[in-house]
C-alpha cells in the first residue's frame, strides 16, 4: 500500500529531489511551495505524513504546524537547518512529531515517514485502559475524563497508551522512542520529553505538579500502580 506524504517547501529544487527520491521508494508525494499552498492541499484531501519547513515565506512551520494541529492529526515530520536549536523544541511544541535535519539521508528519512504513516493505531493489548480518572479505549483512540472526550495527538495518545499497558513500570527514553515512534535509531530524547509535556497539559489537573504521568529522575516516565 502506497503511503501518501505532503511536502511544504518553498525552495523548488529541495521539492523536487524530495520529490524524486521519495516517489522512487515507492511513496506518493504531493508538493505545496508555501504554508498557504500547503494548507489548502490538506483542505482537498488527507496524507499519512506531511514533512513540513521550518523557513518558509508567509506563514512559516510553525504557525503551520498549529493550524494543521486544530483539525488535524495528521503526522508532521519538520526540517530544520539546525537540530541543536531552539528551533527544535519550538516546532516539537508546536504540535510536530518528529524532526529532521539538513542535510539528511532520504533513506532514512522514508524509514521515518513509514515509521509514522504506519501508527494508524495505538497498541491493543487490552480492551480498556486506565490511569486515574482517564478512561483509555485503544482500539477506538479514543480518552476521556468523566465522559468528556480528550482531543490528543496519534503520538500523545500512543504516548499515553505504552505508559499505561505497564502501569507502576518505569519506561526509559529510549524505550518509548522505540515503541512510540518505531524508529530503529538512536533518536532524540527531546521528542519524548517534548511530547511529555504536551501530554501533561492536556491530561494532568496541575501540569506544573503532574500525578498521571511522572517524572522517575536519571530513568523515563511512568503512570501510577
Amino acid at each position: 500500500m502506497s503511503r501518501s506524504v505532503l511536502i511544504i517547501e518553498d525552495d523548488p529544487r529541495i521539492r523536487r529531489m524530495l520529490q524524486m527520491t521519495l516517489q522512487r521508494e515507492g511513496l506518493e508525494v504531493t508538493e505545496a511551495g508555501s504554508g498557504e499552498d500547503g494548507l489548502e492541499r490538506l483542505a482537498e484531501r488527507t496524507f499519512d505524513v506531511i514533512l513540513l519547513d521550518l523557513m518558509l515565506p508567509g506563514k512559516d512551520g510553525f504557525e503551520v504546524c498549529r493550524e494543521i494541529r486544530r483539525t488535524s492529526n495528521t503526522p508532521v515530520i519538520m526540517v530544520t537547518a539546525r537540530s541543536d536549536s531552539h528551533d527544535v523544541v519550538a516546532g516539537l511544541e508546536a504540535g510536530a512529531d518528529d524532526y529532521v535535519s539538513k542535510p539528511f539521508v532520504v533513506k532514512e528519512l522514508s524509514a521515518r515517514i513509514r515509521a509514522l504513516a504506519r501508527r494508524t493505531r495505538a497498541p491493543e493489548p487490552r480492551v480498556h485502559l486506565q490511569v486515574g480518572d482517564l478512561e483509555i479505549a485503544p482500539a477506538d483512540g479514543t480518552v476521556t475524563r468523566d465522559g468528556e472526550l480528550l482531543s490528543l495527538t496519534r503520538t500523545e495518545f500512543r504516548l499515553l497508551c505504552e505508559l499505561a499497558t505497564e502501569p507502576g513500570r518505569v519506561l526509559s527514553r529510549e524505550e518509548l522512542l522505540e515503541r512510540v515512534w518505531g524508529y530503529d535509531y538512536f533518536g532524540d530524547s527531546r521528542l519524548v520529553d517534548v511530547h511529555v509535556r504536551r501530554l501533561r497539559k492536556k491530561i494532568e489537573p496541575d501540569p506544573g505538579n503532574p500525578t498521571l504521568v511522572t517524572t522517575v529522575r536519571g530513568m523515563g516516565y511512568r503512570v501510577p500502580g
